[in-house]
């Protein structure tokens, strides 16, 4: 139907015919010649319909704004001083010669151009909004993105495999979508929330090298950047190590990123332990691209009298930590207030400062509610080891170091981005060294940190369960700018591993065979050891494409109630339904 996208139609088409198909982006009528902005897929170009031509001009007459059109016409440079340098298209313009109304459109019930458009209307209409040019510009990126990704990889050997879809439930962190059986009734598939054991299956299948662009399904909580059903390129390797894997999967993103966007990433990307991480920035995916460390203060505030500073420092799961905000002395007290309110989200019961007028003046110097209560050797080492200068902030954190972690992380990237402290477009880190477990006070037993497949480094069976605390497992992350784009580990390829690690997260023998029996059997004929990681393939495009959240660049998402206002979705199904899947439906009153 067409010959030429109209985003190709430029010089080098001068004096030739061209038919194009596309929406009409605007129609202009100048007093008896009429100016057409056709769009499509890959731009835009002016159509001019003279009056000399009767037909054209009268099917011209009748168009608006989305009709679709189907024209043919010659391609001329556009009169001197008419160019328009901000389109490709820009230096000439189609002289239509005929003009077909394919389809109709009635008055949209938003403007494509208006950018206060909720998001709830918008994703009500997707099929319209897709049709911006900066949701299609997103959806182009993240197609190259995954091209990029699959080229790298089949030049390394990987091979593209499909794993199940409707698997068997197993415990992975959150929430299974189920599916009910109709052939086994009372029985239940689950969508994956990810291929991890099947990716494990296939190295013991001995395929060495596996890839997929994997869809996963998680019931949890959202924000922006989770969905339930959500993308990932998910990878797993025979015989290669945590820096073999974390080197390749580096050389990757790189040549993506070069490819894609045409920016070189650092080489190679800095290695940061989780311990650093957290002591340093309160996260354990920093954003380097923000020069504010936390500081750790707990030894110095021991033995004062302050008791919200004392009892924390003195408690060995408890930390005191400062961050210093170079030049923050001039944020006034309504937004100091403002930062402690924020930071209650984050469970802290409030936010102590100093405000550093004077360092060289001693306590006089010195401004805030919390100085009286400390003594002047206290606060000259406070200064000491932030490096605070004159006209410096000093915010404080003192309670659990979960507590601490979690406000202080969180309002480094707050006051950060509020002071313009960002420096820099692209900082990459690998996070290595995690804890095998974590304690859950709650429940009163170890969860396993990433997942319960992932190997420690330790040798032996005997010492994971002699010292579980201390720990560490063989597991990385890859962070972006502060969001962690991707993660991994070392598999366990042991079956005296693998029932360690389970007897340590509670899982005794009968639940372990009721619900992994399968790969416990494939770990008996010869495992070969093997790692992986996954990417997050949306909020990897998130933040190539500059877009605040992972909806903005999936075509069809949910909502923040995983709900879906195109179709409805989830609905209520028909009573035969259910009974065909020997459902039945508590019905209240």
């Amino acid at each position: 139907m067409r010959s030429h996208y109209c985003g190709q139609v430029t010089e080098a088409l001068l004096d030739q015919d061209v038919t194009l198909c596309g929406w009409a982006h605007r129609r202009r009528d100048h007093g008896g010649v009429i100016f057409i902005d056709l769009r499509d897929r890959e731009g835009l170009v002016q159509v001019v319909i003279d009056p000399d031509v009767p037909d054209a001009f009268a099917a011209a007459e009748r168009v608006r704004n989305e009709y679709v059109l189907r024209l043919t016409g010659r391609v001329r440079r556009r009169p001197e001083g008419t160019e328009n340098p901000n389109l490709a298209t820009g230096a000439v313009e189609v002289l239509a010669r005929e003009l077909e109304i394919v389809n109709r459109s009635e008055p949209l019930p938003f403007q494509l151009d208006d950018e206060d458009t909720s998001e709830e209307v918008r994703l009500r209409y997707r099929y319209l909004d897709l049709r911006r040019p900066v949701m299609q510009e997103r959806l182009r990126l993240r197609t190259r993105v995954i091209s990029a990704m699959r080229r790298f990889l089949e030049q390394h050997g990987f091979m593209d495999i499909e794993t199940p879809m409707l698997t068997k439930a197993t415990p992975e962190g959150a929430r299974d979508y189920l599916v009910p059986s109709r052939t086994h009734p009372g029985s239940f598939f689950a969508l994956p929330q990810s291929p991890q054991l099947f990716k494990q299956l296939l190295m013991m299948g001995g395929l060495d090298r596996y890839y997929q662009v994997a869809r996963c399904f998680r019931d949890e909580d959202l924000r922006a950047d989770r969905q339930p059903e959500f993308t990932q390129l998910d990878i797993e390797t025979s015989f290669m190590g945590e820096q073999a894997i974390t080197d390749l999967m580096e050389a990757m993103i790189r040549a993506m990123f070069k490819d894609v966007l045409d920016v070189e990433l650092p080489d190679p990307f800095p290695r940061m332990p989780y311990e650093t991480a957290m002591r340093r920035y309160g996260s354990d995916k920093p954003d380097l691209r923000i020069p504010l460390e936390l500081t750790e203060l707990s030894d110095l505030m021991a033995g004062v009298e302050f008791k919200v500073f004392a009892s924390a420092a003195q408690d060995p799961k408890s930390r005191v930590a400062a961050l210093r905000v170079p030049g923050g002395g001039k944020i006034p007290r309504r937004e100091i207030d403002g930062y402690a309110e924020f930071v209650t989200r984050y469970g802290a019961k409030g936010l102590a400062y100093i405000k550093v007028n004077d360092a060289s003046a001693g306590s006089n110097g010195l401004q805030s509610p919390i100085v009286k209560f400390l003594p002047d050797e206290v606060l000259s080492k406070i200064l000491t080891r932030t490096g605070a200068e004159n006209g410096d902030l000093i915010f404080f954190g003192a309670d659990t170091a979960k507590v601490v972690n979690d406000a202080l992380g969180a309002l480094r990237l707050r006051v950060g981005a509020d002071l313009g402290l960002v420096n820099g477009d692209w900082a990459p880190l690998w996070v290595v060294n995690f804890p095998m477990f974590e304690w859950d006070e709650q429940e009163n037993r170890w969860n396993a940190l990433h997942h319960p497949f992932t190997a420690p480094r330790v040798e032996e069976a005997a010492e994971v369960r002699a010292n579980p605390e201390h720990c560490l497992s063989r597991a990385y992350d890859m962070v972006l700018n502060g969001t962690e784009i991707g993660g991994g580990s070392v598999r366990i390829h042991r079956p005296d591993m693998q029932s360690a690690v389970f007897e340590l997260l509670g899982i005794d023998a009968e639940e372990a065979r009721a619900k992994f029996g399968f790969l416990l059997d494939a770990l008996k004929f010869g495992c070969p050891p093997h790692g992986g990681i996954a990417f997050g393939l949306d909020r990897l495009v998130m933040l190539m494409a500059g877009a605040k959240s992972i909806r903005e660049v999936m075509a069809f998402p949910k909502t923040q109630t995983a709900a879906c206002p195109l179709t409805q979705a989830p609905a209520p199904v028909a009573d035969a339904q259910l009974r065909d899947l020997n459902i039945r439906l508590r019905r209240t009153p």
